[in-house]
């Protein structure tokens, strides 16, 4: 992608990488000269004469206008239908992705039609749900870590009993099959797919007439439930007996081979890498080098030796949709779809020409990461993926809100800006990188307005200025995390979705007892104690408790104060909720911290008569209440 001169006057070059930037603390950052010639080596520039030749013309448009071209020619709409043009494009172009023919062009040019009003947005939105860590959320009858008929039953019991209104869940995306288990939901091998270990054992076909040998597996996974620390090599393993089992039982339904034709070329390359895995490994950069392109003859051959594995493994994300589908029909769902994926796994294996590799993504330091962040995920590199019409990111939003009533897209400036960091270099040498914001929002909002779903973008850390104005035009809710957020809860920006923490930040009862200061310090971090010191006595003046009163006693009030503002979303975190003091995820550690291998202390079966949740639910629900009617009295 190519910058306008306007846009490089700005500070950005022509393809896209950022001279400087400001950080958390508006101070100007010079980019790296090394570090700017290694981001333009992982580009993969094209030489001077074939940039127009790299570049595939995009066009934005909104619907119900008519625009002028010049010339003639004809459009292929996305149903497949051709209309004739001449000097201008109907003002009656539907909503979606269409390619327009001219008689003196001779590559086409993809039109977006975006919505006019932007993305997915109920009128009068006033609602309040529960954020859980579905790994997390373990019942009497889980194998060990958390699945989707915990989710179902939690979605149902958050509706009937909290009067809740949605449920934001952690990525469910895939791991690559094998040992070891890839615990982050955050680096997965595929944003299209999902994880197998979420599967509900026994609602799988067959599992019932296959009842004792399923129950013993099940009575031994069952036993892992009395620790804490989730061992998903050994629910993987578990689990994976009791599938390979039950698949051989299975006989392919018309719903199956529906599904698989639905998701096409996607899901067969999925089955593909997954087989090609079990034999070669996790990463495919290591495999024999005839299986390191999906598009290559040998992996064709492969696929029709392993056909039988193939289908197993597409037999397991047929099971997980259904399972997904089941909750998504007890509640408001809101999946949440990670910034990148690994580069050794299926994504980077299908898509490997779009990435830049040889970088890293990642965030530049701020007040709460001093060093800075890593992230271990390749970006897409701008101008490529807008040679592929967008076909990865349209792909990775149509998986992530199939059931869903809404979506969090972990760090929404990604649509505008992202911070590359060269490999050997420590993220302070980063810089930014601009991508096409105006195309990806129109393919955003498309994509919103056809699933019917709201669409929560994390704003969180150093965003740029005039994001989040242009993200609440396109009715895109923001984050307000109370911990960031130096105003009350009654000021909040209306277009977000409030909380008082995340996955990364301390818990309420973490940072209220001291406990997230004392593991950090032990760990070696630098924890910045003096803004905890601010947050506390916030969180004191809010909920009118003097500071040494129990968690206990200030999280209900917090709540309820968070739920009366006027943030259009409300979310409770139910490791606040239970009191929990450790986090689900340290940043700046690896295995010196159990990230993302926490269960909650309380199983999902005393979770609803739990006194802390009982008084969180009717403080958030009460908050709502109370806001409706505000907003009643002032219409």
């Amino acid at each position: 992608m190519t910058m306008k001169k306007s846009e490089r006057n700005k500070g950005i070059d022509a393809w896209g990488v950022y001279e400087g930037y400001r950080d958390s603390h508006f101070r100007w950052q010079k980019t790296d000269p090394k570090a700017r010639d290694a981001i333009h080596s992982a580009m993969d520039i094209p030489f001077k004469g074939a940039i127009e030749e790299a570049e595939r013309p995009v066009r934005v448009i909104k619907a119900g206008r008519g625009y002028g071209i010049r010339g003639h020619g004809e459009i292929v709409l996305e149903d497949g239908t051709t209309l004739k043009i001449k000097d201008r494009l109907p003002s009656d172009l539907p909503v979606g992705y269409h390619h327009l023919y001219l008689s003196h062009r001779g590559k086409p040019q993809l039109i977006i039609v975006a919505p006019s009003e932007g993305c997915y947005l109920p009128d009068g939105l006033n609602a309040w749900g529960w954020s859980v860590q579905l790994y997390a959320l373990r019942s009497s009858r889980s194998w060990g870590i958390g699945d989707l008929g915990d989710l179902e039953r939690c979605a149902k019991w958050s509706v009937a009993k909290t009067k809740a209104d949605l449920l934001l869940i952690n990525p469910l995306c895939a791991a690559t099959p094998g040992l070891p288990q890839q615990p982050s939901p955050y680096y997965p091998t595929s944003r299209l797919f999902r994880n197998p270990l979420y599967l509900n054992i026994e609602a799988v076909p067959g599992a019932a007439e296959d009842h004792k040998s399923i129950e013993k597996l099940a009575a031994k996974a069952r036993q892992m439930n009395d620790k804490r620390h989730i061992d998903r090599d050994a629910v993987f393993k578990l689990k994976m007996t009791a599938l390979d089992r039950l698949w051989k039982t299975f006989r392919p339904t018309r719903a199956f081979e529906h599904y698989c034709a639905d998701q096409g070329d996607a899901l067969e390359k999925f089955a593909i890498f997954c087989a090609l895995s079990e034999q070669y490994g996790s990463n495919w950069h290591d495999w024999p080098k005839r299986f390191r392109r999906s598009d290559g003859g040998a992996v064709k051959r492969f696929a029709e030796e392993s056909i039988q594995r193939m289908r197993f493994h597409q037999w397991l994300q047929w099971l997980i949709d259904g399972q997904l589908g089941l909750v998504g029909k007890s509640t408001l769902l809101i999946t949440d779809l990670p910034i990148g994926f690994d580069p050794g796994g299926a994504d980077a294996w299908r898509w490997q020409d779009m990435m830049a590799e040889g970088v890293r993504m990642g965030a530049p330091p701020d007040k709460f990461n001093a060093l800075g962040q890593d992230w271990g995920v390749e970006p897409f590199v701008p101008w490529k993926l807008r040679k592929a019409g967008y076909g990865p990111f349209i792909e990775s939003l149509k998986a992530a809100m199939t059931h869903a009533g809404g979506l969090r897209i972990d760090h929404v400036m990604a649509l505008f800006r992202l911070f590359w960091i060269p490999e050997g270099m420590a993220p302070q040498r980063g810089t930014y990188v601009a991508y096409p914001v105006e195309e990806m929002l129109a393919v955003l909002a498309v994509e919103s307005q056809r699933h019917k779903a709201v669409i929560i973008g994390e704003d969180l850390g150093t965003v740029a200025a005039g994001v989040r104005r242009r993200l609440a035009f396109r009715r895109i809710l923001g984050c307000a995390l109370f911990w960031f957020e130096k105003k009350l809860p009654s000021v909040y920006r209306t277009q977000t979705m409030a909380s008082i923490t995340t996955h990364d930040l301390p818990t309420l009862a973490g940072l209220w007892s001291g406990q997230d200061v004392r593991i950090q310090r032990k760990l070696g971090l630098n924890p910045p104690e003096e803004d905890y010191r601010r947050i506390c006595r916030r969180v004191s003046k809010l909920a009118e408790v003097p500071g040494d009163v129990q968690a206990a006693d200030v999280i209900p009030k917090l709540h309820k104060a968070l739920a009366q503002g006027s943030s259009m979303v409300a979310v409770a975190m139910i490791d606040d909720a239970l009191g929990v003091l450790k986090r689900p995820n340290m940043p700046g550690t690896t295995t010196s911290y159990p990230n993302w291998s926490l269960a909650l202390p309380v199983m999902l079966d005393d979770v609803p008569k739990h006194p802390l949740v009982c008084s969180v639910a009717a403080a958030m629900d009460e908050g709502r209440r109370s806001r409706k009617k505000n907003i009643d009295q002032m219409d």
